[in-house]
């Protein structure tokens, strides 16, 4: 099996499905897979019909059953230095390297493989794949589909996410909010600044304005919070404007992103940038030029993934696996979606993290075997019930 997986796994790799290009190519062969393993296969194409989820079910049509989750796209090589062509899998030492090997194409590779054997095994509940769009930027596909799940009233039992933990069982990470903050001034000589609104100045402001809510969020931090770190953090992640030494900017932006603990700290940090942007900065702004404006655009809201005492996906690949203990992590996954459309969720999947987004990423093979172990343990399961 473990032959089979790592093929499907060179095959998976060899599309360079990043973010920002189309994962059509790739949606298509998973589907012919799932479709010649005898699944009932729905390819979602987003609003540009340029990327889609897939959406594969075996067994019967009902409420209930299994959902195991993956994305498809993975990160840009750009500007790292691979010791091999980033697309193609490359084996050394035990180790198989490929731009998205373990976030998470293997997890993808180890479902497909097993997907003929779980055609043979289910009985009378479901068993779904859901493989989405654009995880890396926003988990704007898993949005997407669990608005198209929910919509139907489509309501499966449990999720199984195959995001890369060591095949160590995860029930909870915090939210992931991603926003670009524009600023647009008025440009004129840098020898009078007064003369115009230097759009970078201001978004230099809010960057600032941000560092203080930071401050704040980590006064604030819930008691017995069990991540780590404990409290809700901001970060910035680009300040970008202007264009020489002499111009005054007229246009500037911030790339910012927000993990919130809980809603309320969410709500919190909105309404504070909210008032600062327009009774702050705005204000000021446009006492020099009236047509000045602060946008901000929501590139991602994701909902964190909350820990709860009754979890029948945890306790499920707690049996498949032997593992007798959960922990949380501060990555943002899809989890969160699926829970909140009503599923217990577990985040398992093979590799480590620590291995994500890098130059020369790569699987473990003992970890690829491990999720097979797993996945094989879970179709016989199907084939009792």
């Amino acid at each position: 099996m473990i032959e089979a997986a790592t093929r499907a796994l060179a095959d998976l790799v060899a599309f360079p499905s990043v973010s920002s290009d189309s994962n059509l190519d790739i949606i298509h062969w998973l589907a012919e897979r799932l479709e010649t393993s005898g699944a009932r296969v729905e390819v979602m194409p987003d609003t540009d019909g340029q990327k889609a989820n897939l959406w594969a079910t075996l067994g019967p049509e009902r409420h209930g059953g299994i959902v195991l989750s993956g994305h498809t796209d993975v990160v840009p090589v750009t500007d790292q230095v691979w010791s091999s062509d980033p697309f193609v899998l490359t084996e050394r030492d035990g180790r198989l390297f490929g731009r998205g090997t373990c976030d998470m194409k293997g997890f993808l590779a180890a479902c497909i493989t097993l997907a003929p054997v779980f055609a043979a095994q289910v009985r009378d509940r479901p068993l779904h794949f859901a493989f989405t769009y654009d995880e890396e930027v926003g988990c704007l596909g898993g949005i997407a589909l669990a608005h198209r799940l929910k919509a139907r009233g489509l309501r499966p039992h449990l999720a199984i996410v195959g995001e890369p933990t060591e095949m160590r069982l995860i029930d909870g990470h915090k939210g992931c909010c991603e926003y670009t903050t524009r600023f647009h001034g008025l440009e004129g000589h840098g020898s009078d600044p007064g003369l115009g609104v230097n759009a970078v100045e201001y978004a230099a402001r809010f960057a600032t304005h941000l560092m203080t809510l930071r401050s704040t969020l980590r006064d604030q931090r819930p008691n017995n919070s069990p991540f780590d770190p404990p409290h809700t953090t901001l970060n910035i992640g680009a300040l970008n404007g202007g264009s020489v030494h002499n111009v005054i900017a007229p246009k500037a932006s911030v790339a910012w992103e927000m993990r919130p603990v809980t809603p309320e700290d969410a709500a919190f940090v909105k309404a504070e940038v909210n008032a600062y942007v327009n009774e702050i900065l705005l204000a000021e702004m446009r006492l020099v030029h009236p047509d000045a404006a602060i946008t901000t655009e929501v590139v991602g809201e994701v909902i964190g993934l909350q820990p709860r005492p009754d979890n029948a996906a945890r306790d499920l690949m707690a049996r498949l696996t032997g593992a007798n203990s959960t922990d949380v992590v501060p990555f943002g996954t899809e989890a969160g979606l699926f829970q909140d459309i009503g599923m217990d969720v577990v985040v398992c999947g093979p590799g480590a993290i620590a291995q994500a987004h890098k130059a020369d990423e790569y699987l473990a093979i003992d970890q690829l075997a491990m999720c097979l172990t797993a996945l094989e343990k879970l179709g016989e399961g199907l084939k009792r019930k």
